[in-house]
């Protein structure tokens, strides 16, 4: 099933999943996969090479320690940074990631114009449009990739996004028709210490047709508030945590296996990845809050 396909409420591991593991690694995807999450958000960086790399920050410096110049990901090769740990992981390409869970759809922040070109590329490649909803950029960055890939959805860019959330602030009862220019609407539930009325944004983005998906929602109470709100998706470190809501509120949507021969096709109630389940959830200090 591709991205703009998913039924709601669409559950979305933060980078991954940060709470359960490093973020933005092959460990933490699995272990979000291992709970039977089918989407998973990352951001990507390019390399001096050229390469797509999922690395939410333009430095290394928070995640390994490594500043100046020799932690700036823009001036590493590919080769470079796969020697790179984080939190003892190695940094992962977009493509090996999309390769790794060929059945997993994935949120992709677009941090900066140089990866247009590569990211491009990718979402050429067969299938791999239809499982990338590509977000966490300005609308003409993403413009142009609707215009290279029409067949990828993406999120509506930060200015139609801020006109989105004023109009719902001023109480507009007919949203502009001018912002309904992608499927999907990434809202905070804050812009720094400002709450977002989410419940007038779903109103007036539904309206349009949008699908609101808010972030980043950790704790069981906030999630419940949202989606008894209408929110389409949620966005969280805590894939345990927002499993346990959805299940309890007969909203979870457990994955499938493909079929095999001989195999009957049913739900994965309790799938688990090589390596073992989840470990317990652990902080993850100094996180970046975008």
């Amino acid at each position: 099933m591709g991205y703009a396909d998913s039924p709601g409420p669409i559950a979305l591991a933060h980078r991954g999943g940060a709470g359960l593991g490093p973020e933005n690694t092959l460990l933490t995807f699995s272990r979000s996969v291992g709970l039977g999450f089918r989407h998973l958000e990352t951001d990507v960086r390019v390399t001096a090479d050229g390469d797509l790399v999922c690395l939410h920050d333009a430095t290394l410096e928070r995640l390994t320690g490594t500043g100046g110049a020799g932690g700036t990901v823009r001036r590493l090769t590919s080769a470079q940074l796969r020697r790179v740990r984080v939190g003892g992981e190695p940094v992962p390409a977009l493509a090996e990631a999309l390769d790794a869970f060929p059945h997993t759809n994935f949120s992709v922040d677009l941090k900066e114009a140089a990866a247009i070109g590569p990211l491009v590329a990718l979402l050429r490649r067969p299938g791999v449009a239809r499982r990338v909803c590509v977000a966490g950029a300005w609308d003409g960055w993403l413009s142009q990739v609707r215009a290279e890939v029409p067949e990828v959805s993406t999120s509506l860019g930060w200015r139609s996004l801020v006109a989105l959330i004023a109009s719902s602030r001023t109480g507009a009862r007919r949203p502009p028709r001018r912002l309904a220019r992608a499927p999907f609407a990434h809202v905070p539930v804050k812009l720094g210490a400002v709450p977002i009325f989410v419940e007038r944004v779903v109103d007036l983005a539904h309206e349009l047709g949008i699908r609101v998906v808010t972030w980043t929602v950790d704790d069981a109470a906030t999630m419940h508030a949202l989606l008894d709100a209408g929110a389409d998706a949620v966005i969280t470190d805590r894939p345990d945590v927002l499993r346990e809501v959805l299940v309890a509120r007969n909203q979870w949507q457990p994955p499938t296996l493909a079929r095999a021969p001989g195999m009957r096709r049913g739900p994965v109630r309790d799938l688990v990845v090589a390596g073992g389940p989840p470990a317990a959830p652990r902080s993850a200090p100094h996180r970046a809050p975008w």
